[in-house]
């Protein structure tokens, strides 16, 4: 080969630029064998790295499997003891109801009822704390979909040079090919055609991780904050409209005695129906979120094979 030829294919495939692939071949027989083995390896550190990643991610996904149902059962079980309070047992009532006591019993059942809701309370309450206690140590989750997407943007990176120097390669192997020469510089054009294709194909295959590793970090990062946005809604739900109507049903069981004010047994009742609503929108959301959830860590699962073929 003359020493033009030699510089030009320097120029294209050497181990200084191949390195900036940042890929980790295994010993080769021959430095053409070398090159060839790094043009159909580019970019396997980073999908080693990913395979890695994509295991930890989805047993973090994976171990908050179930946790929101008791959630929704206490949701429910909120709903359900707002329900049971009978305000209108609590009506102004006669002489005569006063007499036979009638109006103490019903204070007295109003107030087991009122008490029977405020352990409810307590139960969401404290699975809420409990489920935000986990979601606090979360820093780990965040680092790890942060280096995810590091080193998908490293394979980015990868796929853009190896698309210049396809490009570079190219032309430079027509005008090898028009000048002719002997069959030694022919041999090294099919040579080097034959490594383009070899690096073709491999961009090919990181197209395809790539693509499938940003579907499947994207669903479980949306998931994950999925999970937190559900579990502020229903402490910002504790925190604003249980406490009203807690504060309406004090009002209306403070006078149950002597028949509590008709406008205030109204606004505790309209407070009780427009935070049962709320309750079992939050229900729906759990299993919504728990849906969510497991879509993000089957779809986490099925990246295992692109990545296993790529590394």
């Amino acid at each position: 080969m003359s020493e033009p030829d030699d510089d030009r294919t320097a120029s294209l495939m050497t181990p200084a630029r191949l390195a900036q692939l940042k890929v980790r071949p295994q010993a080769a027989a021959s430095p053409t064998a070398w090159l060839d083995q790094m043009a159909a390896d580019a970019g396997s550190g980073h999908v080693r790295r990913l395979l890695e990643l994509r295991q930890q991610l989805e047993t973090v996904v994976r171990a908050g499997e179930g946790e929101l149902r008791p959630l929704a059962t206490a949701c429910q079980g909120l709903h359900d003891a707002l329900e049971r309070v009978e305000f209108a047992q609590l009506q102004p009532r006669g002489w005569l109801a006063r007499a036979t006591g009638k109006g103490k019993q019903a204070a007295s059942a109003f107030a087991q009822q009122v008490e029977r809701v405020q352990r409810a309370a307590e139960d969401l309450h404290d699975d809420v704390k409990d489920l935000l206690r986990k979601q606090s140590a979360q820093a780990a989750t965040d680092r790890m979909l942060l280096e995810f997407g590091a080193e998908v943007r490293a394979l980015e990176k990868i796929m853009e040079q190896g698309t210049r120097w396809l490009q570079d390669m190219r032309n430079q192997l027509k005008v090898r090919m028009a000048a002719g020469g002997d069959p030694a510089v022919q041999q090294q054009v099919q040579q080097d055609n034959a490594r383009c294709e070899l690096l073709v194909e491999r961009l090919k295959v990181l197209r395809t991780v790539v693509s499938a590793t940003q579907r499947a970090m994207e669903r479980a990062r949306a998931a994950l904050a999925g999970r937190g946005a559900l579990l502020a809604s229903v402490q910002q739900l504790l925190d604003g409209e249980w406490k009203a109507v807690r504060q309406k049903i004090a009002v209306v069981a403070k006078a149950a005695g002597s028949g509590p004010a008709s406008e205030d047994v109204d606004r505790a009742g309209r407070a009780r129906k427009g935070l049962q609503g709320l309750l079992q929108q939050a229900g729906q959301d759990c299993g919504a979120a728990q849906a969510n959830e497991q879509a993000a860590a089957d779809e986490l699962a099925a990246l295992q094979g692109p990545l296993q073929a790529a590394a």
